[in-house]
C-alpha cells in the first residue's frame, strides 16, 4: 500500500532503479567515454524537456548502449558527437519524442489563437 503512495507522488520504482542501473552503466564506462556521456546525460535532463518517465528511462537505457558499444568499439568521441554536440543530443532526443513539459502551454496557446481568431471574425 505505501509502495503505490509514494510512486503517486515520486514516480515509479521501478523506473529509478533502471535509471540507477543506467547511470551506473554510464559511470563505468572507460575514459573518455564516461565524461562524454556523463556530459550529454545531465544536457538530456536540463534540455531534454521529456516528462515521460518510460520515455525518460528508454532514452537513458538507449544512451548507455550508444557510448557502451562506442567503447568496445574504440569509436572516437568525436565521431559519435560530429562538430557539434549539442545539435547530436538535441536531435537524439527528438527520436524520443514523448510528452514534453511545453505540451501543454503548447496546446493552451494554440486555443487561445483559435478563440481570438473566432471572436476576431464575429465582431
Amino acid at each position: 500500500m505505501a509502495a503505490k503512495w509514494i510512486e503517486a507522488l515520486t514516480g515509479s520504482l521501478e523506473q529509478k532503479k533502471q535509471y540507477k542501473q543506467d547511470k551506473a552503466r554510464i559511470e563505468g564506462l572507460p575514459a573518455p567515454y564516461a565524461a562524454a556521456a556523463t556530459a550529454m546525460q545531465r544536457y538530456l535532463m536540463y534540455a531534454g524537456g521529456i516528462t515521460d518517465g518510460d520515455t525518460m528511462v528508454r532514452m537513458f537505457s538507449d544512451l548507455a548502449d550508444l557510448w557502451e558499444r562506442a567503447a568496445i568499439d574504440g569509436t572516437p568521441v568525436r565521431d559519435i558527437v560530429g562538430d557539434d554536440p549539442v545539435d547530436f543530443a538535441e536531435t537524439f532526443a527528438k527520436a524520443y519524442a514523448g510528452r514534453e513539459w511545453i505540451d501543454k502551454e503548447r496546446k493552451r496557446f494554440t486555443q487561445a489563437i483559435d478563440e481570438a481568431e473566432g471572436k476576431g471574425n464575429r465582431s
